[in-house]
């Protein structure tokens, strides 16, 4: 019993942290996202302390929470996302997220070397630079109610092959640290799998679900049309994660795949609270992974200013090309809508750490690089929409 009304303390603790740093960043004109960040920095064990590094683990509620949260919130961004809409922008996703990969990963890899890195372990650590952390820029989206907007659509769709080719060039960097040589026919049956996940599913299950929606009716419950797309959601996310793909991903397609439902508006407003309840864990338990203890020298704090400054440079030089052809403007938003790397930062850099690539402070660098990038963006990329829709 003791366990249980410790784990409702932290819940609670979590939650309501929340909801003040996200009312303050609010009141400062931020994105409530910020605030969640800052939160989550503030109750981590850097300052506070009243979020412990075991209970964030894998498995644990408070990381089985901030999934779930993250799963959910790429759902209501699909579920204001038609299959046709991303195909108008099929071109210019496909260039931004071609080179939403390719530019940050040879900008960090050269960092890397000449940090002192070889050029296997460079690999590596420029990794950490190429994954885009779709839910941050998704929430901004939604808060500004900016899902419709043809940068919007550029970005979610250019994030979905941003992910395939991170899980690619994660395995070409995880089998170099082996000394085993790359495996061309593995990595090419992944990226089929991959690719043939998304466009059976993608396409496939829009097309029934627009043929097909009126058995979500039949049910009595009066919530069950809900409960089937939520069960969607949840399958996919699983088995996107069978294909090597984020959870994420299976998420957004469900939600896709019930846009395409007469029912839409109405799941629309019912998942609002359970978007309310569940997303802020996410974000409050992505910002207390930063260990600031590791960041106490001034040769440290400048590398981590560096690898920001790269990390953001080299996204926004890559979506920004890729989106040209939308006007610079619209290239300028979608350019710093791929910058944050949130989560996905942190995973790879965990993967180096377990492996011996990074040290601890270069793995809390890397880390610290990926928050940074997620509290950065957000205030940037609002004011580049605002600014965008008033001209």
């Amino acid at each position: 019993m003791h366990h249980a009304s410790d784990i409702l303390l932290t819940l609670f603790l979590v939650f309501l942290a929340a909801q003040v740093g996200g009312e303050i960043a609010q009141r400062l004109k931020l994105p409530g996202v910020v605030g969640e960040i800052a939160a989550g920095c503030v109750l981590g064990p850097s300052t506070l302390g009243w979020i412990a590094p075991d209970q964030v683990a894998t498995g644990t509620p408070l990381d089985v929470l901030a999934e779930i949260g993250v799963v959910l919130l790429l759902f209501a961004v699909g579920l204001e996302t038609r299959l046709e809409d991303l195909k108008k922008v099929g071109k210019p996703a496909f260039l931004v997220g071609v080179l939403g990969v390719l530019v940050p990963f040879a900008m960090g890899s050269v960092w890397a070397h000449g940090n002192g890195f070889d050029w296997s372990r460079s690999l590596f650590v420029a990794a950490a630079f190429v994954a885009t952390s779709t839910g941050i820029t998704a929430r901004v989206l939604q808060e500004l109610g900016a899902l419709q907007r043809t940068e919007s659509k550029v970005i979610l769709g250019a994030a979905v092959i941003d992910d395939i080719l991170a899980m690619l060039l994660l395995g070409v960097v995880v089998s170099l640290q082996g000394g085993e040589g790359i495996d061309v026919v593995h990595l090419l049956a992944v990226l089929a799998g991959a690719v043939g996940f998304i466009a059976v599913i993608g396409v496939g299950g829009a097309r029934v679900m627009r043929w097909r929606s009126g058995w979500l009716d039949r049910p009595r419950n009066p919530h069950s049309a809900l409960a089937i797309v939520l069960a969607l959601c949840l399958g996919l996310a699983y088995v996107s994660t069978l294909f090597g793909l984020a959870a994420i991903i299976g998420a957004f397609l469900a939600g896709m795949i019930a846009s395409e439902t007469r029912q839409q508006h109405m799941l629309e407003k019912q998942t609002q609270p359970l978007l309310a309840l569940l997303t802020p864990f996410f974000f409050v338990i992505t910002g207390s992974k930063v260990d600031l203890h590791q960041l106490a020298s001034g040769e440290a704090i400048m590398a981590l200013l560096v690898v920001t400054l790269i990390a953001i440079v080299s996204k926004l030089i890559g979506g920004f090309l890729g989106a040209l052809p939308l006007g610079t403007r619209s290239a300028t938003v979608v350019g710093f809508g791929m910058v944050p790397r949130g989560e996905v930062g942190v995973v790879i850099a965990s993967l180096g750490l377990a492996a011996g690539v990074f040290t601890a402070q270069v793995y809390a660098i890397i880390v610290a690089m990926s928050l940074l990038t997620a509290v950065v963006t957000p205030p940037v990329l609002a004011w580049l929409l605002r600014r965008t829709a008033e001209r």
